[in-house]
């Protein structure tokens, strides 16, 4: 607790303090004027340090303030321009508003001139931006006086365009300014579109209006390109994204909508113009020819698509789109400049993958749609291919998806193929076919103009030809870029692609055809063992081994599952596929060259498959289930066996873990009947003790063999409703005391906990608790018999488990039998006499307290000797 000091003692110790501080501030006084003599006068003033005052606020730039204020009067020169403009024009005559109007806005324009002479470019700016708001409410006071009658749309189009026109002049004949020349830009936007809007007779359609803008913004932005405002190609290139995206947006939604090949024509055009428009601004700006080829190819796919899906029948429209891709690739390949290539290529890969991703949902129905037939297994006759989806579905669309399919297929195979080795992308020489079309792309190129007073480009960039690697003994080493080391990718790719697609288009033949039910089953069956045989034999694959393996390994499974369950229809094809699917699997294992991971794969999928057949071939033979389970445990006995025989082979343990769940799929199947689930418990666990003989799985057989007896003897006791728990633990207790036993001989060191407490627990817990509620003498007398032999041995032997637990043990024993007795007793003793006892307990033991307390200590010391 602190001690506050009396009031008076207090004020005395702050009198002190005060005084002491007063002190050192008159000598730190002194001290400061003797430096101030001796610092010499043109140095810095000391800075007085204020350590409770705050900084001072950082003071504003001249130049930002400038621009506050001169915006904020522009703003407001603005405002009243306007209020006078609406409120007060009705006041004065014609002459007088025009005289207003014309001086204002004259004054307005010319006064930057002036102020640019002057270098007050902020002043100027703000005067050039009223004055533009001063043209526009020109324009709006002319229609109100003088064009009343005018149409609005056709009058705004018409100012706009010269607005524009003023405004671009302006801002060319005054560079410095950096207004006028992207608000014409803007303002350029509007007058094909409000023309368009009039719906006059020789006002064009809004797509073209959108087009022709765009158009002009394209134009603009090539042009800006050798300017000195950045700013404005930037600008002038996002009017003509948005402008030109919004006419493809609507020409695209015009061509889907086309009912006949005649109204799909115009919106064709359109999207043909918008390409050609795209192309030339690639051609002529190098920095955005990918992203202006791309969209070129898409507006040429989506134009001759269009008319094409209009001519098909429904259904066939995105096979129409995919053959124009096919078509603009082929474009590509033969005779397009390189520079468009990249673009091109890009925009038919897009069609192509959307085409691919389109027919997708109908290889998920084809894979997983005879699930959909499992509640008629074994019925008459099988279900057609149509019928087996589970889904109704138009015939007149599904026909085109294997085309579709095998076409995106076929592309991406020629593709893998055309793209050049690793070699020989290291190594080609400067005079090959690509660099013929490079030098070739590049003399046709024009090359951008270099500013005056710049440097030459450096190497390598935008329009500037390559130096040309030299050849010969003195040649430097091959490139080995990104672009180098990832053609290698793109090839694997592309093949491993082809491949998936080409099986995927395969596998949809029958529903797309409607096959018969034998037909397609064989199909699948052939397709599944193709893939198997590229899964196993990765040299068939070619280049394309590494990637194409976990496919064609998916793919096989994939298709075994679903032609499996495809043929539970009818018992012949069930017996049929399930028997060849098992000998194509166990023939893939063997003859499997691949990968260890794919042998093992193959191993598992086949052990499933043989279960299955065994399932099948029960249910033939009118088996019960339980029945059943028994011939079902062939399956993990033989993977037993087999895996001996492989010993340590890296398959072998993949498939005794598919043996063991066969193993609990049969108890499973078991669980009804008691004695059958104890018989086959009791195979289980001969299996798993023939499998701990070998070395490596002794640990794990072993202690599985031991759980499935035990489990076995428990079930067969229950199912012949012994209650008695001795007869389910004592054989626990004596297979554990032996382990037990034989660990102690093994190591003397062992505790006697770990090798006879699990097993003298088994059995002493659950009699003790059967005992309590035992009203016969035997179970307790033989339980406490046996405790109290157990704990003479523990005492006898040292061995603290046997102690521990048969004195526990013996002593509830003995308390349960004794407590009836107990409570007589003290029922007939005078009700004072037990809290006496009691007491002198307590008064006996606290006055032998220490004794006792070092009898404990010696019974520890004793206990913890024992082991």
């Amino acid at each position: 607790m602190e001690n506050v000091p009396p009031p008076a003692e207090e004020l005395a110790i702050l009198d002190r303090e005060l005084v002491r501080l007063d002190a050192r501030r008159a000598q730190l006084l002194a001290r400061r004027a003797w430096l101030l003599t001796v610092v010499p006068q043109h140095a810095a003033p000391p800075v007085v340090a204020r350590p409770f005052a705050a900084p001072p606020p950082p003071k504003a730039a001249p130049r930002s303030v400038q621009n506050v204020l001169l915006t904020l009067g522009g703003i407001l020169l603005a405002i009243a321009a306007i209020a006078f403009t609406l409120v007060s024009w009705g006041h004065l005559g014609i002459g007088g508003r025009s005289a207003v109007l014309g001086a204002v806005t004259a004054a307005t324009l010319a006064a930057p001139v002036a102020l640019l002479r002057r270098a007050l470019a902020s002043t100027a700016e703000s005067l050039a931006g009223l004055a533009m708001v001063l043209m526009v409410l020109d324009a709006y006071a002319l229609h109100r006086v003088g064009l009343v009658q005018t149409d609005g749309l056709a009058y705004a189009a018409v100012a706009s365009a010269v607005l524009t026109a003023l405004w671009s002049a302006y801002g060319l004949s005054l560079e410095r300014l950096r207004t006028p020349l992207p608000v014409a830009v803007l303002t350029a936007q509007l007058p094909l579109l409000l023309w368009s809007l009039t719906a006059g007779a020789g006002a064009p359609p809004m797509e073209w209006a959108l087009l022709a803008t765009a158009s002009l913004d394209a134009a603009l932005a090539l042009w800006a390109r050798t300017s000195t405002k950045p700013g404005l190609q930037v600008l002038a290139a996002t009017a003509a994204a948005v402008t030109g995206g919004c006419a493809l947006l609507i020409g695209g939604a015009q061509s889907v909508i086309a009912d006949t090949p005649l109204d799909a024509l115009s919106p064709a055009g359109l999207l043909l113009a918008a390409a050609g428009v795209a192309l030339v601004a690639a051609w002529r700006s190098p920095s955005a020819a990918v992203a202006c080829s791309t969209v070129a190819g898409l507006a040429t796919i989506a134009a001759l698509g269009g008319v094409a899906r209009a001519a098909v029948p429904e259904g066939w429209s995105v096979l129409g789109y995919l053959l124009c891709a096919v078509g603009l690739l082929a474009f590509v390949r033969t005779g397009s400049p390189r520079r468009l290539r990249q673009g091109l290529t890009s925009a038919a890969g897009g069609v192509h993958a959307l085409a691919a991703l389109l027919s997708l949902p109908l290889v998920a129905l084809t894979l997983a749609g005879p699930l959909s037939t499992t509640d008629t297994v074994w019925s008459a006759t099988g279900p057609t291919a149509r019928g087996a989806l589970g889904v109704p579905l138009p015939e007149s669309g599904l026909t085109a998806f294997p085309l579709v399919l095998l076409i995106v297929a076929a592309t991406l195979a020629t593709a893998s193929r055309r793209w050049p080795t690793p070699m020989a992308a290291q190594t080609a020489a400067p005079g090959d076919a690509s660099d013929e079309s490079t030098q070739h792309d590049r003399a046709g190129a024009p090359e951008a103009p270099t500013p005056a007073g710049h440097p030459d480009p450096a190497p390598g960039a935008p329009g500037t030809p390559l130096p040309a690697r030299p050849a010969g003994p003195n040649a430097g080493p091959p490139p080995t870029g990104t672009a180098a080391a990832a053609r290698p990718d793109r090839r694997a790719a592309a093949g491993t692609g082809a491949l998936a697609l080409a099986w995927s288009g395969l596998f949809v033949v029958p529903p797309a055809l409607d096959l018969g039910f034998v037909a397609t089953l064989t199909l699948h069956l052939l397709l599944t063992a193709a893939a198997l045989a590229l899964a196993v034999r990765p040299a068939w694959t070619g280049r394309l081994a590494p990637a194409a393996v976990p496919l064609a390994l998916a793919c096989a499974l994939a298709g075994a599952v679903s032609v499996a369950v495809l043929s539970l229809a009818t018992r012949p094809a069930t017996f049929t596929v399930l028997g060849t699917l098992t000998a194509a699997l166990a023939a893939a294992t063997l003859a499997a060259r691949g990968p260890r991971a794919v042998q093992a794969v193959l191993a598992c999928t086949g052990t499933g498959f043989a279960t299955a057949l065994l399932g099948a071939v029960a249910a033939h033979a009118g088996l019960p289930p339980h029945r059943a389970a028994l011939l079902i445990l062939a399956v993990p006995a033989a993977v037993a066996l087999l895996a001996a025989r492989l010993d340590r082979h890296p398959v072998a343990l993949p498939m005794e873990l598919t043996g063991a769940a066969a193993g609990l799929a049969a108890v499973v199947l078991a669980a009804g009947d008691g004695p059958a689930l104890a018989l086959v418990l009791a195979l289980g666990a001969v299996i798993a003790a023939g499998t701990a003989v070998r070395a490596e799985r002794r640990p794990a057989a072993g202690h599985l063999a031991a759980a499935l007896s035990v489990t076995a003897t428990w079930v067969r006791l229950y199912a012949s409703d012994v209650t008695a728990p001795e007869a389910y633990t004592l054989p626990v207790t004596l297979a554990a005391l032996t382990v037990g036993l034989l660990r102690r001989r093994r190591d003397p060191h062992a505790s006697s906990w770990t090798a006879y407490g699990p097993g003298l627990a088994a059995t002493l817990l659950p009699s003790l608790v059967a005992a309590w509620g035992d009203d016969h003498w035997l179970r307790p007398l033989l339980l406490g018999l046996a405790a109290l032999a157990l704990t003479l041995t523990g005492a006898r032997l040292r061995l603290q488990a046997l102690l521990v637990l048969g004195g526990t043990v013996l002593a509830l024993d003995a308390l349960h039998e004794l407590a009836p007795y107990v409570i007589q007793v003290v029922g007939a003793l005078p009700r004072w006499l037990p809290p006496a006892l009691a007491g002198l307990l307590l008064l006996a033991v606290g006055a032998t307290y220490e004794q006792r307390l070092r009898d404990a200590r010696r019974l520890r010391e004793t206990l913890g000797r024992m082991r």
